[in-house]
C-alpha cells in the first residue's frame, strides 16, 4: 500500500513535527508513503497534480476540518479513499468517523481501517461533508476565526460574545408540499449527525443513506443544548425541527452569517444545497447507525 499525506503544518499543536512523527511510524512497514506539506501560496491545481503523480492507494489529511474538506474536494467523483489525522480545533468528521485522536492510533487506521462510500451535500457552491448552517453557530464561527486562542477555550469565548451580540432570523424553506416560515436562531444542512464540541443537532443523520437533514432551531436553548448534548432525548418540537430531503433551498429576510465545515463564508439571504450521493469514500472505525 501507498499512502499520501497532505499535510497542514499549521494544524495542531506547534511542537508537533508531523513529518517526523509520520517517518518514524513507518520505519520497519512495508508500505510506502509520500508527504506534501501545504504552503500558504499552493494552488487546488498543485495540490491536484501532486495527487495525482503520487498515484497513491489511500490518501490522508493531516490537519482539521477545513483540510479535510480541501482534500475531499479534490477527490470526490472518485473511488480513491481518503482518511484523517486530525489535528484541528474540533475534529468534527473525524470524530464522526470514529478516528482516534492519538496520532499513531490514526496512522495505523489510516492503513488498516474499513473503506466505505459516503454521500456529500453541495451547499451554495460548496462541498459539504460534514456540517453547514446559517445563524448562530456560523457566528460563533466568525467570532472564533477572529479570536488568538484556539480549541475549547477560544470556541467557549465566541460562544460566550456570540451569545450577547446574535440576533434570530426570519427564513422561509420548503419541504415537499410543505412550506415553512419561522423565526430561527440558526438552521443547519446536516450532513453528519454531531459538531467538534460533541452537540449531536442530527440525531437521525446517516452519511450512506439518500438524503440530509435540515435542523431548524427556532429558539437557542441554553438546556435543549444540554439536553441532546448529554442525553438521547427528542428535541422538543417548540424549539427544534428536523427535516429530511434531497434538495433545498432557504431563503431569509436579512442576510445571515454562513459556514460551511468550520470555514466562515460571509453572510448570505439565499441558502441553496443538493445532495451528492457516494460523493467520496472515507476510512473509518465506525459510522453511526
Amino acid at each position: 500500500m501507498k499512502l499520501l499525506f497532505i499535510v497542514n503544518p499549521g494544524s495542531g499543536s506547534e511542537n508537533t513535527d508531523f513529518k517526523t512523527v509520520i517517518t518514524d511510524f513507518f520505519k520497519g512497514l512495508e508500505h510506502k508513503f509520500e508527504i506534501y506539506e501545504l504552503t500558504k501560496d499552493c494552488s487546488n491545481e498543485q495540490i491536484k497534480a501532486a495527487i495525482d503523480q503520487a498515484k497513491a492507494t489511500r490518501v490522508i489529511a493531516v490537519g482539521g476540518d477545513g483540510t479535510l474538506k480541501l482534500v475531499c474536494d479534490l477527490l470526490k467523483g472518485t473511488k480513491t479513499p481518503i482518511g484523517i489525522i486530525p489535528a484541528g480545533s474540533a475534529n468534527g468528521m473525524a470524530k464522526e468517523l470514529g478516528v482516534p485522536l492519538a496520532i499513531n492510533e490514526a496512522l495505523d487506521l489510516a492503513i488498516n481501517g474499513e473503506t466505505k462510500e459516503i454521500h456529500a451535500v453541495v451547499v451554495n457552491g460548496e462541498l459539504c461533508i460534514h456540517l453547514s448552517d446559517i445563524g448562530f453557530n456560523a457566528y460563533i464561527v466568525k467570532k472564533f476565526d477572529d479570536l488568538p486562542q484556539r480549541g475549547m477555550w477560544g470556541y467557549t469565548k465566541a460562544l460566550w460574545k456570540a451569545l450577547w451580540s446574535h440576533h434570530k432570523m426570519e427564513v422561509e424553506f420548503q419541504i415537499g408540499e410543505e412550506k415553512i416560515r419561522s423565526e430561527a436562531a440558526m438552521v443547519v444542512i446536516a450532513n453528519a449527525t454531531m459538531y467538534g464540541t460533541g452537540v449531536k443537532i442530527n440525531p437521525d443523520g446517516k452519511l450512506d443513506d439518500d438524503v440530509f437533514e435540515v435542523i431548524l432551531v427556532k429558539k437557542y436553548s441554553l438546556m435543549e443544548i444540554i439536553k441532546i448534548r448529554f442525553t438521547d432525548l427528542p428535541f422538543n418540537p417548540e424549539k427544534i425541527e428536523s427535516f429530511q430531503t434531497k434538495g433545498l433551498r432557504i431563503q431569509t429576510k436579512h442576510k445571515a452569517h454562513f459556514q460551511v465545515d468550520g470555514e466562515y463564508i460571509g453572510k448570505v439571504n439565499t441558502i441553496e444545497a443538493e445532495l451528492l450521493p457516494a460523493a467520496i469514500t472515507v476510512i473509518f472505525k465506525e459510522i453511526p447507525s
